[in-house]
């Protein structure tokens, strides 16, 4: 399991683009959204967090495709699905990697974008506990998105439109978080739903991804 995390991240910074590339759409999306909105720090302090969140997810999507779409063409997925090691845990490797690789470095780069958007100073703390919680939620959803679009050519639009409606849970309570976080109200609630949400991601969906790859490899 380990050698196979090993292997997933070394491919990934070797072969280069998932890192960089959604750090850069990142970064794009926070300096755009201010020339759009116009200089009213109010009005950009109070959108700040979900214009975060909607960016982080967007990064997201860049890559899930290359999750599972080199494996299966080199025939490494193949062997995958046929080793003693359980399909399920393959998956789970795989979306520790995307986390890693995107949705880490994104968690840790938005409070410094956040600046760019007159974030305030408690949305510091909050955007990134959200997206720490969150994110995983993300590329587990992301990965069982692959799975099901796992051989098919051009599947990167499909791969969107299937998995966006399902981001849609983790998007609205990360944004609603961390804007009760800052304006000092409750968010015990939508916290734990968070959680919730990210914690059943991990759980379910491997089994999921892992029937779905078994169909797509018959």
């Amino acid at each position: 399991m380990i050698a196979l995390l090993v292997r997933d991240l070394r491919l990934t910074f070797r072969a280069g683009g998932g890192f960089g590339l959604g750090l850069a759409f990142f970064l794009i999306v926070t300096v755009l959204v201010p020339f759009g909105v116009g200089p009213q720090s109010d009005l950009l302090a109070r959108i700040a967090p979900g214009i975060l969140w909607v960016g982080a997810l967007l990064a997201c999507l860049l890559s899930l495709d290359r999750i599972f779409q080199l494996d299966f063409e080199d025939g490494s997925l193949d062997l995958l699905a046929t080793a003693p090691l359980p399909l399920e845990g393959v998956v789970t490797m795989k979306a520790l990697a995307h986390w890693v690789t995107t949705g880490l470095p994104l968690t840790l780069a938005a409070p410094l974008f956040g600046g760019l958007m007159s974030l305030p100073q408690a949305g510091y703390f909050w955007v990134f506990v959200t997206l720490l919680i969150g994110t995983p939620a993300l590329s587990m959803i992301g990965t069982f998105g692959a799975a099901l679009t796992v051989g098919l050519k051009r599947g990167g639009l499909l791969l969107s439109l299937l998995v966006l409606p399902l981001y849609i849970p983790t998007l609205l309570f990360g944004a609603e978080t961390a804007r009760r976080g800052i304006m000092g109200m409750d968010y015990a609630q939508t916290l734990a739903i968070l959680a919730g949400v990210s914690a059943g991601s991990i759980a379910i969906l491997p089994f999921a991804a892992a029937a779905a790859i078994r169909i797509n490899l018959r």
